[in-house]
């Protein structure tokens, strides 16, 4: 039977693509929704690109017909514009304010109530608040799921995997250094996948190791047990985390975790061992996004400098400890005397080339799927890029856990040779740090 989906202002900002995901189904998008879009069009951040994009996508399928009367799909599915969002007398008992909102959840009720229409009416909104409303006018409602990563739910990729075995075999990983993957019964591992090994017949006896798909083996960590510049891994994860920032082949590393947990420190602390000590890069690139809350960096007072340090202090707190530096004005004089780090904002990263680079992406989770991607293709001939964030932490109104650049990142290269995951749970900031992320 086919259904008719409403699609709420929200989905088309977020994807402008979205009108060709619902199959050879009736779209409906209320004139209120184009009015919206009209007014996003000026802005200069994603939700002004998007605004653009789905603009021009309508107007060019306008040409076919009229969108009030409906335009085919090249997917079988028929577009239209619905007009009909003045009569409230179906829900002006319980929405009587004329707001937006109100108009387009209207169009859904109309065409819900409409003699001749048999088919099912749900609304696709990314708003919560807008799919609670639709429920108790009985309208069925649903998020865009259209790109939401499938993987993420049935088995959250985590970058590792625990397996129990005899001791004997984890004394053979510690004398070889590798251990044969014969021994995990065809289990399937992705390439820099960790893996740690726990002894079932002895008590606290553990090994960790690595996937190297080359040689088809579990390999014994090269960089994890060391100190850089003053920092070693503390727990499990962050010696998984340092092992994937120090291996050169491994040219993209993603790090999840909450707050506290030492992502952007470990990042930090080898990023400057690569670039300061090794030379193996000629630069340390730092940066994040600066529009977590819609806002860009032209509202602030001051040049380009003074207006990005608010967005970038907790990086700045992190060098300072790396560099025991007292003070902001001490921490800028020893980055200019080293001429290798650069904090910029990503607003300045489209359009460069970032060849031979250490490249930290902080707050990723923050990034939309087109985003991360112009990104990463920045990334020139010799560079390495690591995207860090907590994906429970998102301030981007349009994007959520499982839909977001930095999971997208994680799943789409968790097979790829060149690319490494860990996920951290345990906070190293401070025990009252730990206890405060687990029962707050």
């Amino acid at each position: 039977m086919q259904k008719t989906f409403v699609l709420d202002t929200s989905v088309l900002l977020h994807d402008p693509r979205s009108i060709y995901a619902f199959g050879d189904n009736l779209i409906i998008i209320p004139s209120v929704v184009i009015e919206e879009i009209d007014k996003k069009k000026n802005l200069s951040d994603i939700i002004g690109r998007n605004a653009r994009q789905i603009a021009r996508e309508l107007d060019n399928l306008r040409k076919q017909n009229s969108l009030n009367k409906g335009v085919k799909l090249e997917n079988g599915g028929v577009l239209k514009v619905e007009l009909n969002h003045r009569s409230f007398k179906n829900m002006a008992k319980w929405f009587n304010e004329i707001n937006n909102d109100n108009r387009i959840l209207a169009v859904a009720l109309n065409l819900q109530t409409e003699k001749g229409i048999e088919n099912k009416v749900v609304l696709v909104s990314k708003d919560v608040i807008m799919r609670i409303k639709a429920d108790s006018l009985n309208i069925e409602s649903q998020d865009y799921l259209h790109d939401k990563i499938e993987e993420y739910i049935y088995e959250k990729y985590v970058g590792y995997k625990t397996y129990n075995m005899p001791s004997y075999l984890i004394d053979q990983f510690y004398e070889k250094g590798y251990l044969e993957t014969d021994h995990f019964r065809d289990e399937k591992f992705f390439s820099n996948q960790f893996i740690i090994l726990k002894a079932d017949d002895i008590v606290n006896k553990s090994a960790v190791g690595r996937f190297d798909k080359s040689s088809g083996s579990i390999k014994s960590l090269i960089f994890g047990e060391n100190i850089y510049w003053g920092i070693s891994g503390r727990n499990v994860e962050q010696r998984m985390a340092i092992e994937a920032l120090l291996n050169d082949d491994i040219r993209l590393v993603t790090l999840t975790g909450k707050a506290g947990t030492g992502k952007t420190l470990l990042s930090l602390a080898t990023g400057l061992y690569k670039v300061n000590d090794e030379r193996s890069y000629k630069k340390l690139l730092i940066t994040k996004p600066v529009i977590p809350v819609g806002r860009d960096i032209g509202y602030l007072p001051g040049d380009k400098n003074e207006k990005l340090r608010p967005w970038v202090q907790p990086i700045y707190d992190n060098l300072e400890l790396l560099l025991g530096t007292k003070s902001f004005a001490k921490l800028e004089d020893t980055l200019v005397g080293m001429n290798r780090v650069e904090i910029e904002a990503l607003t300045y990263i489209r359009g460069r080339s970032l060849p031979n680079q250490f490249i930290i992406i902080d707050e990723a989770q923050n990034l939309t799927r087109h985003e991360v991607k112009t990104i990463i293709t920045r990334v020139g001939e010799g560079s390495k890029i690591v995207l860090m964030g907590d994906t429970q932490q998102i301030d981007h109104p349009y994007l959520d856990s499982e839909c977001n650049g930095l999971t997208y990142v994680i799943n789409k290269f968790k097979e790829q040779d060149i690319a490494a995951h860990v996920t951290f749970n345990k906070v190293e900031r401070s025990s009252l740090a730990q206890l405060a992320a687990d029962i707050l």
